[in-house]
Parts: structure tokens; C-alpha cells; sequence
């Protein structure tokens, strides 16, 4: 090989490896998805079969997530036919600081539905600021940390409750569900998955939670190199936890890297 094709060749190689290393930087972290579940869940009144639900979380607005991403993701949230929205934490990527959070929340009460919408936070809203985050959570009228909503169809309902951030917060489970009858139908939100494997004693048939972002890079055929949950099995879509069904979402935004694969 002369001078001339071996400088070429290695243009090409260089070309191909900034291609592929900017593909999780630049191209997939905005490929955002809808994707449509069908979870079956024994104890569900009837009224309820085909009830659905948009669940959106970890939108971490802020660095390389722009308000154009979040108010797209909004978009396509009211765009589907549903009874409910529930959001599940981590709006905002700053720390100790509000900016982020003053502009995150006036489009999220944007968010309808004809059920309600329901919201809970998780570790990077306390992260930012635990009180300003509380202070929208509570002005949205979609608060429902440490509560519980009753849903009607009919002649059957279900609730609705809210737990606190894993890492910053109480769960308070218990405390939403306390005047619940027992053998009704519950669904929990709760950011963090790991909650699931908490010492609560309230019976819940259904958990939805994010913080997980399905690991953000999923190696083919070995999976997730890192996971910020005890539990390694909680990484996303429908897992069974042994006490109920759970539907972990991978997230809009990023966390601990910028990239999404």
C-alpha cells in the first residue's frame, strides 16, 4: 500500500469511528419513542380493562436537553388516547439551584387528561431544590406524594397512590394507602424501582417507576453495564417484583453520561 491509500484508508477509519462515537451523543439520545404495553393484571375490575395509562419520567431538562425536547415529549403525550397521565421524577438535571425547575413545571401543567394527571418527584428534583420542586408539585394540582386518588368507572374504582424518593425522601406508603380497603385494586408510583423491595406492608397490584434510564448504553447479548439500583433485575419494561407487577420506563433524559445506546 503507497503513502496515498494508506492516508485515505485512515481518513475513512477515523471518519467511521467519529460517526460511531457521536451516534449515542448526538443521533439517539433524541430518538425518542412511544412505545404501547399491554400489562394483564388479576384483580382488575372490569370496568378497567383496555384503561390507559401515559407515563412519562426522567425528563432531566437542562444541559443537552432543550425546552424544544420537553415540550415535544408533551406533545406527543396529549397526542395519545388515554384516562390518565402519571409522571414519575427527575424534570430537571441541575443542582442546588431553581432555574431549571421554574421552567420545567409551567410545561408540564400543559399535561391533561380526562382522568388527571399524577405526579410524583424523584432524587434529582430534591437534588435541584427540595422546596421549590414541592412548591410547583403542589401548584399543579397533580401531587400525589405521600396520597392516594380514587379512580371511578361505573360501578368499580381503583386508587392511585404516591410514594416519596427512594434516596431523599420518606416512601410513606403505608401512609397514603392507610384508609384503602384491602382488597382493592392499587397502582404506585414511585421514581426509584427499588422501592418495590421496601418493608411497606399495603398489599399494591401495579408499580410504575423511571430513575433506571434502562441503563442508558445496553450492550447487545451482555445488557447494561451500569444500573443505579440494588436490585439489577429492575433495569426496564414489565418485571415481576414476587409481591406485584411493575412497569419501569427507560426515561427521556440522561444522568450520569450524555449518551443513550
Amino acid at each position: 500500500m503507497n503513502r496515498r491509500k494508506f492516508i485515505k484508508r485512515l481518513g475513512f477509519t477515523a471518519g467511521g469511528l467519529l460517526l460511531t462515537g457521536s451516534y449515542p451523543l448526538f443521533v439517539e439520545r433524541y430518538l425518542i419513542r412511544t412505545n404501547h404495553y399491554e400489562i394483564l393484571l388479576p384483580g382488575l375490575p372490569e370496568s378497567f380493562d383496555g384503561f390507559t395509562i401515559v407515563h412519562l419520567t426522567d425528563l432531566h431538562f437542562g444541559l443537552l436537553v432543550p425546552e424544544m425536547i420537553i415540550e415535544y415529549v408533551i406533545a406527543q403525550a396529549l397526542d395519545i388516547k388515554k384516562d390518565i397521565i402519571v409522571c414519575t421524577g427527575d424534570y430537571v438535571h441541575e443542582r442546588k439551584n431553581t432555574e431549571q425547575i421554574d421552567k420545567v413545571w409551567p410545561l408540564l401543567f400543559k399535561l391533561k387528561a380526562s382522568g388527571g394527571v399524577f405526579n410524583v418527584l424523584g432524587n434529582h428534583d430534591h437534588w435541584a431544590d427540595t422546596d421549590r420542586s414541592l412548591y410547583y408539585l403542589e401548584k399543579s394540582g397533580q401531587n400525589l406524594r405521600h396520597k392516594v386518588k380514587e379512580i371511578k368507572k361505573g360501578n368499580d374504582k381503583i386508587w392511585i397512590g404516591g410514594a416519596g424518593d427512594l434516596w431523599e425522601d420518606e416512601d410513606g406508603i403505608d401512609q397514603a394507602f392507610a384508609n384503602v380497603p384491602e382488597r382493592d385494586f392499587k397502582i404506585l408510583l414511585a421514581h426509584n424501582p427499588d422501592t418495590a423491595d421496601m418493608s411497606y406492608t399495603t398489599k399494591i397490584d401495579l408499580v410504575l417507576s423511571g430513575h433506571t434510564h434502562g441503563g442508558q448504553v445496553n450492550i447487545p447479548f451482555y445488557g447494561p453495564p451500569i444500573l443505579p439500583v440494588k436490585n439489577k433485575l429492575y433495569s426496564d419494561g414489565i418485571v415481576n417484583t414476587g409481591r406485584s407487577k411493575m412497569f419501569i420506563s427507560k426515561g427521556i433524559g440522561w444522568a450520569i453520561l450524555p449518551v443513550r445506546f
